[in-house]
């Protein structure tokens, strides 16, 4: 049963119900400034600390001509574990309400991820799904994003194809068998991707989107960086099918509730992704340029 307007944190009965029907929301309004300065503070940082980095490792994903005078950091892995503001944000800010709102009064956190679409270039992110990096039993998982500077149509937003979170999870290896964690060009014409919406807005909005959703971005080729800090959480009765998490220091930790008697399965079948822990695990930008590791 859908909670009552009343019983809700933050969303309203409407974008409940949009939610439900499309699979995601853009959220106006949600994240103080005084959130925003903290988080761009403390991102701020790590760039300056990129600067001393001259390959990726376990924390930072740089674009190949990275370098100390001008930094392109492709993501920040896991910046819950690197610094505690990241984390008090995602499980004492916004996103949490929003997640409680949608997932109900049990909830988790799965991972967190800082992607920053650097200026004149930033990478594309083909369309994918999410769940099939990291299968649960159910797929009552979402990821909620934040947009740390102001991001406009032209600076490459994320795009999401309405309703696909009800549609058919698509195959994200090659015809060759090699993961790329992309959908096949041949599924392409069949994902309707005109009908994308994309999600945009200043500083502190908030995009919401189903583990199904079927969503991407294209280049950004403006002079402006669009950093989106990113972090999922999961039902309490969807637990993960890998161990592609294992060993964050705040993955699996409940925000909210506590943990389900019963794990919920759901009878669709979800596609399995490598064995992350014997071929390591890539940034999603990595596996599709096909990067070598």
């Amino acid at each position: 049963m859908m909670k009552t307007e009343s019983a809700l944190n933050v969303l309203t009965l409407e974008q409940k119900s949009k939610y439900l029907e499309l699979g995601y929301l853009g959220l106006k309004g949600l994240v103080s400034k005084d959130w925003l300065q903290r988080l761009k503070r403390v991102t701020d940082e790590f760039i300056q600390e990129s600067r001393s980095q001259s390959k990726s490792d376990k924390r930072f994903d740089l674009e190949p001509d990275h370098n100390p005078e001008a930094p392109r950091i492709r993501r920040l892995n896991s910046p819950v574990d690197y610094h505690e503001e990241y984390w008090k944000f995602a499980s004492e800010g916004p996103f949490a309400d929003v997640a409680e709102d949608i997932l109900g009064p049990d909830f988790k956190f799965h991972h967190s991820k800082l992607n920053f679409k650097w200026a004149k270039g930033g990478e594309e992110v083909k369309w994918h799904q999410d769940i099939q990096f990291w299968p649960h039993t159910n797929y009552d998982v979402i990821t909620l994003g934040v947009y740390l500077e102001d991001v406009t149509e032209d600076m490459a937003p994320m795009g999401i194809i309405p309703g696909s979170h009800e549609g058919p999870l698509y195959d994200q290896y090659d015809e060759s068998g090699q993961w790329t964690g992309n959908i096949r060009e041949s599924d392409i014409l069949k994902i309707n991707a005109g009908s994308a919406e994309y999600l945009y807005g200043e500083a502190g909005t908030v995009t919401v989107h189903n583990c199904r959703c079927i969503h991407g971005s294209a280049p950004n080729l403006t002079d402006n960086t669009r950093p989106l800090l990113l972090c999922a959480y999961s039902a309490a009765d969807a637990l993960p099918i890998t161990n592609l998490t294992n060993g964050g220091v705040h993955s699996e930790e409940y925000i909210r509730g506590g943990p389900a008697k019963w794990a919920r399965f759901d009878p669709r079948p979800v596609l399995m992704p490598p064995d992350w822990s014997k071929i390591g695990h890539k940034s999603i930008f990595a596996h599709q340029q096909k990067e070598a590791n």
